[in-house]
Protein backbone atom coordinates (compact mmCIF):
# COMPACT_ATOMS: atom_id res chain seq x y z
CA UNK A 1 0.00 0.00 0.00
CA UNK A 2 1.19 3.51 -0.83
CA UNK A 3 0.04 6.87 0.58
CA UNK A 4 0.55 9.70 -1.92
CA UNK A 5 -0.73 13.08 -3.05
CA UNK A 6 -3.95 12.79 -5.03
CA UNK A 7 -3.91 13.26 -8.80
CA UNK A 8 -6.63 14.33 -11.22
CA UNK A 9 -7.10 10.70 -12.30
CA UNK A 10 -8.02 9.83 -8.67
CA UNK A 11 -11.02 12.15 -8.46
CA UNK A 12 -13.68 9.60 -9.55
CA UNK A 13 -12.41 7.10 -6.95
CA UNK A 14 -12.25 9.78 -4.22
CA UNK A 15 -15.78 10.86 -5.11
CA UNK A 16 -17.04 7.27 -4.99
CA UNK A 17 -15.48 6.66 -1.55
CA UNK A 18 -16.91 9.87 -0.08
CA UNK A 19 -20.32 9.32 -1.70
CA UNK A 20 -20.56 5.81 -0.24
CA UNK A 21 -20.26 7.20 3.30
CA UNK A 22 -22.34 10.31 2.56
CA UNK A 23 -25.21 8.10 1.40
CA UNK A 24 -25.02 6.32 4.77
CA UNK A 25 -25.08 9.74 6.51
CA UNK A 26 -21.58 9.11 7.90
CA UNK A 27 -19.90 12.14 6.28
CA UNK A 28 -20.71 15.20 4.23
CA UNK A 29 -21.17 14.80 0.49
CA UNK A 30 -18.59 16.45 -1.82
CA UNK A 31 -19.34 17.11 -5.46
CA UNK A 32 -16.93 16.21 -8.24
CA UNK A 33 -16.37 19.93 -8.82
CA UNK A 34 -15.48 20.46 -5.15
CA UNK A 35 -13.01 17.58 -5.20
CA UNK A 36 -11.35 18.86 -8.38
CA UNK A 37 -11.13 22.39 -6.93
CA UNK A 38 -9.56 21.11 -3.71
CA UNK A 39 -7.54 18.21 -5.10
CA UNK A 40 -4.25 19.58 -3.77
CA UNK A 41 -5.41 19.00 -0.16
CA UNK A 42 -6.14 15.28 -0.69
CA UNK A 43 -3.98 12.27 0.06
CA UNK A 44 -4.93 8.83 -1.23
CA UNK A 45 -4.09 5.29 -0.25
CA UNK A 46 -3.39 3.08 -3.24
CA UNK A 47 -3.27 -0.72 -3.19
CA UNK A 48 -2.48 -2.70 -6.32
CA UNK A 49 -3.12 0.36 -8.50
CA UNK A 50 -6.54 1.08 -6.95
CA UNK A 51 -7.43 4.01 -4.70
CA UNK A 52 -8.75 2.44 -1.48
CA UNK A 53 -8.77 5.47 0.82
CA UNK A 54 -8.65 9.25 0.92
CA UNK A 55 -8.21 12.08 3.38
CA UNK A 56 -7.90 15.86 3.10
CA UNK A 57 -6.09 18.50 5.15
CA UNK A 58 -7.66 21.95 4.87
CA UNK A 59 -5.74 24.90 6.33
CA UNK A 60 -8.16 27.12 8.26
CA UNK A 61 -5.87 29.74 9.76
CA UNK A 62 -2.21 30.37 10.64
CA UNK A 63 -2.18 27.75 13.38
CA UNK A 64 -5.18 25.55 12.59
CA UNK A 65 -6.08 22.93 9.97
CA UNK A 66 -8.88 20.41 9.59
CA UNK A 67 -8.85 16.73 8.66
CA UNK A 68 -11.74 16.18 6.24
CA UNK A 69 -13.22 13.45 4.07
CA UNK A 70 -11.42 10.47 5.62
CA UNK A 71 -12.79 7.41 3.84
CA UNK A 72 -11.49 3.86 3.43
CA UNK A 73 -12.97 1.17 1.21
CA UNK A 74 -14.79 -1.31 3.48
CA UNK A 75 -12.80 -4.18 1.98
CA UNK A 76 -9.65 -2.62 3.44
CA UNK A 77 -10.82 -1.98 7.01
CA UNK A 78 -8.44 -3.00 9.78
CA UNK A 79 -5.29 -2.67 7.67
CA UNK A 80 -4.10 0.67 9.12
CA UNK A 81 -5.06 2.69 6.05
CA UNK A 82 -7.09 5.30 7.93
CA UNK A 83 -4.29 5.77 10.46
CA UNK A 84 -1.71 6.08 7.67
CA UNK A 85 -3.80 8.69 5.84
CA UNK A 86 -4.33 10.77 8.99
CA UNK A 87 -0.65 10.50 9.91
CA UNK A 88 0.33 11.73 6.43
CA UNK A 89 -1.98 14.71 6.84
CA UNK A 90 -0.50 15.44 10.28
CA UNK A 91 3.00 15.30 8.77
CA UNK A 92 1.89 17.82 6.16
CA UNK A 93 0.41 20.05 8.87
CA UNK A 94 3.73 19.99 10.73
CA UNK A 95 5.59 20.79 7.50
CA UNK A 96 3.32 23.80 7.00
CA UNK A 97 3.92 25.01 10.58
CA UNK A 98 0.39 24.24 11.79
CA UNK A 99 0.21 23.68 15.56
CA UNK A 100 -3.32 22.25 15.89
CA UNK A 101 -5.45 20.01 13.70
CA UNK A 102 -9.11 19.34 14.36
CA UNK A 103 -11.78 17.16 12.87
CA UNK A 104 -15.54 16.86 13.09
CA UNK A 105 -16.24 13.15 13.05
CA UNK A 106 -18.74 10.40 13.65
CA UNK A 107 -15.85 8.04 14.51
CA UNK A 108 -14.35 9.59 17.68
CA UNK A 109 -12.85 6.32 18.96
CA UNK A 110 -10.72 6.01 15.81
CA UNK A 111 -9.41 9.56 16.18
CA UNK A 112 -8.68 9.02 19.89
CA UNK A 113 -6.46 6.08 18.90
CA UNK A 114 -4.54 8.43 16.57
CA UNK A 115 -4.00 10.95 19.39
CA UNK A 116 -6.91 13.38 19.06
CA UNK A 117 -8.94 14.46 22.09
CA UNK A 118 -12.59 15.46 22.28
CA UNK A 119 -13.40 19.16 22.62
CA UNK A 120 -16.57 21.21 22.83
CA UNK A 121 -17.48 22.46 19.36
CA UNK A 122 -17.97 25.93 20.81
CA UNK A 123 -14.22 26.15 21.56
CA UNK A 124 -13.34 26.07 17.85
CA UNK A 125 -13.03 29.45 16.10
CA UNK A 126 -15.97 30.74 14.07
CA UNK A 127 -13.94 30.35 10.85
CA UNK A 128 -14.38 26.59 11.32
CA UNK A 129 -18.12 26.84 10.83
CA UNK A 130 -18.07 28.06 7.22
CA UNK A 131 -18.78 24.52 5.97
CA UNK A 132 -21.42 24.06 8.66
CA UNK A 133 -23.42 27.00 7.32
CA UNK A 134 -24.09 24.96 4.16
CA UNK A 135 -24.71 21.67 5.97
CA UNK A 136 -28.25 20.28 6.13
CA UNK A 137 -27.46 19.03 9.66
CA UNK A 138 -26.36 22.40 11.03
CA UNK A 139 -29.20 22.61 13.57
CA UNK A 140 -28.80 19.02 14.75
CA UNK A 141 -25.15 18.16 14.20
CA UNK A 142 -24.20 14.69 15.41
CA UNK A 143 -20.45 14.97 14.82
CA UNK A 144 -17.86 15.05 17.59
CA UNK A 145 -15.26 17.82 17.57
CA UNK A 146 -11.72 16.55 18.18
CA UNK A 147 -8.31 18.20 18.17
CA UNK A 148 -4.65 17.25 18.31
CA UNK A 149 -1.82 19.55 19.39
CA UNK A 150 1.26 19.22 17.21
CA UNK A 151 3.52 21.44 19.30
CA UNK A 152 5.51 24.42 18.19
CA UNK A 153 6.59 24.60 14.55
CA UNK A 154 10.19 23.52 13.90
CA UNK A 155 12.65 26.35 13.36
CA UNK A 156 14.14 26.50 9.90
CA UNK A 157 17.87 27.17 10.02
Amino acid sequence: MQIRNARVQDVPAIHALISCYAELDRMLFRSLADIYENLQVFQVAEANGTVVGCCALKVIWSNLAEIQSLAVDKGYFGKGIGRALVNRCLEEARRLGITQVFTLTMEPVFFEKVGFRRVDKKTLPMKVWSDCARCPKQDHCDETAMIIDLGEPKKVS
